[in-house]
């Protein structure tokens, strides 16, 4: 049977922890962020984990991560 490839767009936009939750930045910090509040550009630090629907097709993505 043929290995199964991982998608490369997937594989440089999330991350998969150890315990097998994924990870993705943070959204709405491209532009425009001179109308945004201060706090919602603080609480955009970072990254933060995938709500579990999102989180189970970005795992079919990358069938190697776990």
């Amino acid at each position: 049977m043929p290995k199964l490839k991982t998608k490369s767009s997937a594989k440089k936009r999330f991350k998969v922890t150890a315990s097998g939750r994924v990870m993705s930045a943070q959204s709405t910090k491209r532009h425009g962020m001179t109308k945004r509040s201060k706090r919602s550009l603080r609480t955009r630090r970072g990254i933060a984990q995938m709500s579990a629907p999102d989180a189970r097709i970005v795992a079919s993505f990358m069938p190697y991560s776990l």
